[in-house]
């Protein structure tokens, strides 16, 4: 591996994106071991669908025993294979302390302040939203009983609640640590209590390294995203440069990729079909990765792809994102509005329409025209 093209192209058929749809269990996407994150319309069930499962749309997804949904990487809602879900919180946990004070982002000023350690103050809001759910409940409703149940050194003023209530991202990663999952295709989201959760002192895990190498959210980065720096990886976890470091796999290769130097765990360097084809939604783990500059190397499309608020998809043709889409909906009809950055030849022409025709039916909607603006 050499070339940006090399290390692209390995992303895409280590997540899959490659393979055709094919009779398959729901759960046989190997980025389930990264967790598939649930976020936008769909988000989840359609970058499985891109990924050769057959799930027609996200209420099959969302009504599947197989699967449970978790906030647990940088506090957002990922779906894991059930019966893995206990690991998944075991290797998803803070590695230290410092990992835990820079994963809670402004919950560390809150605790700080009260002379409470990060990773005690998410055991301690584990520990009493455990006491608090013993239902299905919105959570609107879990924060203000969190509220009365917590001392004051665990709460933080809220500008836009007008209320104290525990910090935002410490609410969401105490949640899996209280045996607590999401109810799927809920919102506000419900919380309840996961099923056969072992009995424990809710909190992190003591040892996330004892989880099984194929959960581990470093080594995945570099399976799934790699070769990557350890400030790649850092930044995908929402913790320091020096606890990736520190916690390095022995087994990862240096390899330098576009004059840097990064690091894979090796696998297969494959030869990528010019024509593939894919619409990815906007939270897409190929759009995870924090090296933006080798996915688009035109930082001056940066700013649209991946804005603040609102991320459209991307439009994906062999190895390179070519352009965004968006959709529009009226009644049953659905329209996708696409920015091409460049002409593409008709073979991916028309892969693309087949991919919006899909995209429609997994909305149960109708394709009634691609709007290129």
């Amino acid at each position: 591996m050499r070339t940006r093209a090399d290390a692209l192209a390995y992303r895409i058929h280590a997540q899959q994106l490659d393979r055709p749809s094919a009779p398959r269990e729901l759960t046989d996407a190997a980025t389930f071991d990264i967790g598939v994150q649930d976020t936008g319309r769909d988000g989840a069930s359609w970058a499985l669908a891109n990924r050769g499962v057959p799930v027609r749309s996200s209420e099959e997804l969302e009504g599947s025993d197989a699967v449970a949904l978790a906030w647990t990487l940088r506090g957002s809602p990922h779906y894991y294979r059930r019966p893995e879900l206990f690991d998944a919180f075991v290797a998803t946990s803070p590695m230290s302390e410092a990992d835990a004070m820079k994963r809670v982002l402004s919950a560390d000023k809150v605790l700080k302040v009260a002379g409470v350690p990060a990773a005690a103050g998410l055991a301690e809001i584990a520990a009493k939203m455990r006491t608090v759910v013993t239902r299905p409940m919105v959570k609107g409703e879990v924060s203000t009983r969190l509220t009365t149940a917590l001392d004051e050194a665990y709460l933080k003023y809220c500008v836009p609640c007008g209320a104290m209530h525990a910090p935002e991202q410490a609410f969401r990663l105490a949640a899996l640590y209280a045996g607590l999952e999401l109810e799927p295709g809920t919102s506000p989201p419900v919380l309840r209590r996961i099923k056969s959760w072992p009995r424990r002192t809710p909190g992190p895990a003591a040892d996330p390294l004892s989880a099984p190498a194929h959960l581990q959210p470093i080594r995945n980065y570099l399976r799934f995203l790699g070769p990557a720096r350890p400030a790649d990886v850092a930044g995908f976890l929402e913790t320091s440069v020096a606890e990736v470091k520190a916690h390095w796999p022995e087994d990862a290769v240096p390899v330098r990729v576009a004059g840097a130097e990064r690091w894979w765990l090796g696998g297969t360097e494959p030869d990528l079909d010019a024509g593939l084809v894919r619409l990815l939604g906007g939270f897409d783990l190929l759009l995870q990765g924090r090296d933006r500059d080798l996915l688009v190397p035109d930082k001056s499309r940066h700013k649209a792809l991946w804005p603040v608020i609102g991320r459209p998809g991307a439009v994906l043709v062999g190895a390179e994102v070519v352009g965004l889409w968006r959709p529009k909906a009226a009644g049953r009809r659905f329209t996708l509005r696409l920015e091409l950055w460049r002409k593409v030849r008709a073979r991916a022409r028309e892969a693309l329409e087949q991919q919006a025709e899909l995209l429609a039916g997994h909305r149960g909607l109708t394709l009634s025209a691609i709007d290129e603006g």
